[in-house]
């Protein structure tokens, strides 16, 4: 369902902005942030983006003391529930290989795919933070971007490969992606949702789910990868997986 009345996309443009403002603060220089402890993270990017969208986060992290991990993704435009399984795999790597549930920080519909691994695997997943995230409806989203979607799952319908179809937003094919999508997060599993009332892509009411800590911030959807005060609560937000978890229980539970 699309917003009946659309923010406007202008406030897209403000991306380079928000970027200098990050690159001007003290939270960029790791001012009252709370250090992390080579804790996992995996971050996945949000639709039509890939990796690189979360680059200067992931460069962010890796000075504060995490290892970071990318999703692996060109462009998050592939059916669901075969990038789900591919990053479920992922996060037993990074499991087995620190020996430590992983936190995940997914932006926009990469959100969205984290809270469904963090229902599936409660066993290696710390904690999620989604930015953005339209985890309460995905296709509450600006008419444009829902143009987006339709052509998307055109082409996935016409066999293009690696495109989500039809099939994925409604049939049989993610249905079990769908229905745990709906299911609530674990105990013992961190949610924090960043949203924003000045959202040119999602309707911010999308984004405030009833199992998370719902934070709201002063950001375009696309800058959400690059606000200082995304970074400050994303930091908090890592730093309170990492105290209520115990090093060692991913790798236990998936023994």
């Amino acid at each position: 369902m699309a917003l009946p009345t659309p923010p406007p996309l202008w406030r897209e443009g403000l991306v380079g902005l928000e970027a200098a403002a990050l690159l001007r603060s003290g939270v960029w220089r790791g001012e009252g942030v709370q250090r992390g402890d080579s804790d996992p993270v995996l971050l996945i990017p949000g639709f039509l983006a890939g990796d690189g969208s979360l680059g200067v986060m992931t460069r962010w992290l890796r000075t504060q003391g995490y290892r970071t991990r990318k999703a692996g993704i060109r462009a998050n435009v592939d059916c669901s529930a075969i990038v789900a399984d591919g990053l479920e795999a992922r996060l037993e790597q990074m499991a087995a290989t620190t020996g430590r549930r992983v936190a995940i920080v997914g932006q926009s519909r990469g959100g969205v795919i984290a809270r469904v691994l963090a229902v599936r695997r409660p066993d290696l997943v710390s904690g999620i933070v989604t930015l953005g995230s339209p985890c309460c409806g995905q296709l509450r989203v600006h008419p444009l971007v829902a143009l987006q979607i339709g052509l998307v799952g055109t082409l996935g319908a016409l066999k293009v490969p690696h495109l989500f179809s039809h099939s994925c937003l409604r049939g049989e094919c993610c249905s079990e992606f769908r229905t745990t999508l709906c299911a609530d997060v674990p105990d013992g599993v961190g949610f924090v949702s960043v949203y924003s009332k000045r959202d040119g892509i999602v309707d911010w009411r999308a984004c405030l789910d009833a199992g998370a800590e719902c934070l709201e911030v002063s950001s375009s959807h696309c800058g959400m990868a690059v606000n200082r005060d995304v970074y400050r609560i994303v930091g908090d937000a890592l730093a309170a997986f990492r105290r209520a978890d115990t090093p060692g229980v991913g790798v236990a539970r998936a023994a």
